[in-house]
């Protein structure tokens, strides 16, 4: 099976609950009318794009239906899957790596987001593209934490430096990027803590790791990878918020796509954050983590 296909399986449970609604609104008018665009809105409420996107859609649409764009129900269908698309490719950037030196993805977000599992996958991405990488284990707050990065490393075949349980997080991330160095590695990504109940203490945590990797490697870390669970909905929303403003998130890794109908918030992480989804994980598999691709996307979503 393609990625594609295991997209649309795995969108499944999201096209469900977003999709269909929009298409019963549908089938059930043969005319657009005030009544029509009144259900269209309540159906994009009730879906997890959030309220901002559902106003910025509804304002599309009738601006669609002035210009001619729309003129029957049915073609909502195809406007819609282009508005997303083009409000998820705004500004879309990929990953933004140095081909000459060492590159760095910091990664951060909440425990239980499939945090340290997005790492093996990137891992074994970015190792099967033929680049040497480094794992970091400086999320040092959890002895589980650490175990769970070294079997991935041993599945992967990725060295892991780590320290014990309660050292500093910037001292692993410093060695890291030290033996990336000296050994001419291609990647290292780091994992860090993710205490949100206790923000201060994880914004102090996160500028010392900033401070020192920022020292060692001009311009790292090139990438901070925002893990968000998207089986939380509009909660996966409030922690970017927060990520927001103790780290300089580049981007969005969304997982767990595949069991949830809360698909929708990767519209409404992308159009209110103003951050780009650059990973999304459609899948247990090692192969299941791919770059996100927003055109893609939209097609699973609207297919039938």
């Amino acid at each position: 099976m393609g990625f594609f296909d295991r997209l649309k399986a795995g969108l499944e449970k999201t096209r469900k609950s977003f999709t269909e609604k929009i298409e019963q609104v549908i089938k059930g008018y043969a005319d657009i009318d005030e009544e029509f665009l009144d259900d269209i809105e309540m159906a994009l409420l009730t879906s997890d794009v959030g309220v901002a996107v559902t106003e910025k859609l509804m304002k599309d649409i009738r601006a669609g239906i002035k210009a001619k764009e729309i003129n029957q129900p049915d073609d909502l269908r195809p406007f819609l899957a282009q508005r997303i698309s083009a409000m998820l490719t705004e500004d879309a950037s990929s990953m933004q790596l140095p081909e000459k030196s060492v590159g760095v993805i910091l990664v951060v977000g909440v425990n239980g987001v499939g945090k340290t599992t997005t790492i093996g996958k990137l891992g074994h991405f970015y190792a099967a593209q033929g680049k040497k990488v480094l794992l970091a284990a400086a999320d040092t707050f959890r002895a589980a934490a650490i175990d769970q990065l070294e079997i991935w490393g041993q599945r992967i075949g990725c060295e892991v430096i780590k320290h014990t349980e309660g050292s500093d997080p910037a001292a692993v991330a410093f060695d890291a990027l030290q033996a990336a160095k000296a050994r001419n590695f291609d990647l290292v990504i780091i994992d860090t803590a993710g205490r949100l109940h206790n923000k201060g203490n994880l914004m102090e945590e996160l500028r010392k790791i900033y401070r020192v990797i920022g020292r060692e490697v001009e311009g790292a870390p090139h990438e901070t990878l925002l893990v968000l669970d998207a089986t939380t909905g509009q909660n996966a929303l409030n922690q970017a918020r927060v990520f927001g403003e103790v780290s300089d998130v580049t981007g969005v890794a969304l997982t767990k796509l595949d069991g949830t109908a809360k698909g929708g918030v990767i519209v409404a992480v992308k159009s209110e954050l103003g951050v780009p989804v650059k990973w999304i994980g459609v899948g247990e598999g090692m192969d299941d983590l791919r770059p996100f691709d927003a055109e893609e996307f939209a097609q699973a979503l609207f297919a039938n």
